[in-house]
């Protein structure tokens, strides 16, 4: 579907040691601010154990996993709206990403230089909201002007969208960010073509030394408690550990390196899986001999939509979608089984598809 995280943060808090764990590209990670210059992008995969059942069943000849575009972006300063540092260009890339992952540093080391001189999160999230909503309140004063004069002449439509800017500018004057301002259907759509940062969702990675890597420390506490009021998540990383888990290959030497740590599963994998749930994405499966695959979708897609997301003549000639439950196919061990219980259904259009749906559709173009 083309959605990307965008990881963002004050310089040297992390973020290209983070995306090189997600992604096993090679993006420079030096003890200094702006080593990225160019946002590094790397493709993905969301970790399933569904896929892992199918394929126990299935025995297909290649399974395909989802997939998310993670950007990892240079690092911001203070005064980044007004053009500081790489300001403009961060912003700007931020712009181009459908959520952000911002990533803040929650560990003492005197030999990892910070930019303000101190460890503090919550200053730290301060300084990068402010500079998103300043720039939030440039994109809009600029359209407040255009749209007034439309207003003046009596336009209906120039009336609303003024006063949802002037609604929306007092939100950012407050110090907040415009994803406060309550959305509707009619509203909503508008909202959007603004394109504004700070109505992005956001989840905050907290990245921590090995100590603090199951429960926190004060650092992670004191942003968990500034940010209680955010509809957002606030996770627990240690980042630089975390790169040295990627370069195991073998399974059990993996697993025993995270027992040593307390941890189930690798940091990153709960990253991913949170920045899918954050961008309202769901997954629906397709099971065959040739390839089972996770297909993405929008949280409450219809039937035909999750059809269109194979190819677009599936949808324009959607018939019906032959759906089984994961828990049935995974019970009975095969669609054959399935059909003959009874737990394989005809779904037409209006069909809102589920979370682990497998899914046959029929089409005529």
């Amino acid at each position: 579907m083309g959605l990307k995280c965008g990881i963002v943060g004050l310089p040297n808090v992390g973020k290209s040691t983070l995306f090189n764990c997600l992604s096993n590209a090679k993006a420079q990670a030096a003890n200094f601010p702006f080593c990225t210059i160019e946002p590094n992008v790397g493709v993905i995969t969301v970790p399933d154990n569904r896929l892992m059942q199918l394929e126990k069943l299935v025995n297909p000849e290649r399974v395909v996993p989802a997939v998310i575009e993670i950007v990892d972006i240079a690092g911001l300063v203070k005064g980044a709206s007004k053009g500081e540092g790489l300001g403009n260009k961060f912003l700007s890339n931020i712009r181009e990403t459908d959520a952000i992952i911002h990533v803040i540093r929650c560990f003492e080391d005197e030999n990892v230089v910070h930019v303000d001189g101190s460890i503090d999160p919550v200053r730290d999230k301060e300084t990068i909201d402010y500079e998103l909503q300043i720039k939030d309140l440039e994109t809009v004063d600029k359209r407040i002007e255009k749209t007034a004069k439309v207003a003046k002449t009596g336009d209906k439509d120039g009336v609303k969208e003024l006063a949802i800017l002037q609604s929306i500018k007092a939100i950012l004057e407050q110090g907040k960010s415009a994803r406060e301002f309550e959305t509707d259907e009619k509203t909503e759509i508008f909202v959007k073509l603004l394109q504004l940062l700070t109505t992005k969702p956001v989840l905050y990675v907290c990245n921590v030394d090995d100590e603090a890597a199951t429960k926190g420390n004060a650092h992670v506490d004191a942003l968990k408690e500034f940010v209680k009021n955010e509809d957002a998540e606030v996770i627990i990383i240690t980042a630089a550990t975390e790169s040295e888990i990627a370069q195991f290959d073998d399974h059990e030497e993996k697993q025993m390196f995270l027992d040593d740590l307390g941890l189930f599963e690798p940091g990153v994998s709960v990253l991913i899986r949170t920045a899918y749930k954050l961008l309202s994405l769901s997954t629906y499966f397709t099971a065959g001999v040739k390839e089972v695959r996770a297909w993405t979708i929008n949280v409450g897609d219809k039937a035909p939509q999750a059809a269109g997301v194979i190819h677009g003549d599936f949808e324009r000639g959607f018939i019906k979608a032959e759906v089984i439950k994961l828990a049935d196919f995974v019970a009975l061990g095969s669609e054959h089984a399935c059909k003959e219980a009874g737990k394989l259904s005809m779904e037409g259009k209006e069909y809102v598809v589920e979370d682990g749906d497998i899914m046959n559709f029929k089409f005529n173009v």
